[in-house]
């Protein structure tokens, strides 16, 4: 893999930050929900998100 120059490093780290972000809001609704379709809809939507978050963070390796 080729290295990142700094502005595509300083976009990754703010789209790593974007999903982080996404992660905690999309958790936070899931635990104020109480129709179960809408509790399943953010609970798979923050996990999606952390998904997204860990392959974004391994092209920082």
């Amino acid at each position: 893999m080729t290295q990142l120059n700094q502005l595509e490093l300083q976009s990754l780290r703010h789209i790593i930050g974007s999903h982080d972000t996404a992660f905690e809001k999309l958790s936070q609704y899931a635990q104020q929900a109480t129709d179960p379709q809408v509790k399943a809809f953010f609970t798979k939507s923050a996990q999606d998100a952390q998904a997204t978050k860990r392959q974004l963070m391994s092209f920082l390796n």
